[in-house]
């Protein structure tokens, strides 16, 4: 069979079950991020709701403004601790 151009991979090659991570494309093991980056992505989600909460009910500001300074808490630990290289 022929190469299929621009996709490194060939036509009608199956690797089997014991085959190296590179050839079947899956990570050998799982890797669901680090402890210090779910709890900064919890003190995201958390501020977000805060900060909704304040909007719904009755319009409280301080607890709006509570809630976005949660998020922007929860961004800058994320950007510190470098979340963004914690993907597969």
């Amino acid at each position: 069979m022929a190469d299929q151009e621009g996709s490194g991979t060939v036509v009608g090659v199956h690797a089997g079950p014991g085959a190296p991570a590179s050839v079947t494309g899956h990570a050998s093991e799982p890797f669901h991020g680090r402890p210090v980056s779910w709890v900064a992505v919890s003190i995201i989600v958390v501020g977000f709701i805060v900060g909704g909460l304040g909007l719904v009910f009755g319009s409280n500001w301080p607890v709006f403004w509570i809630g976005g300074g949660l998020a922007v808490l929860g961004g800058l630990l994320g950007l510190a601790t470098g979340i963004v290289n914690d993907w597969y």
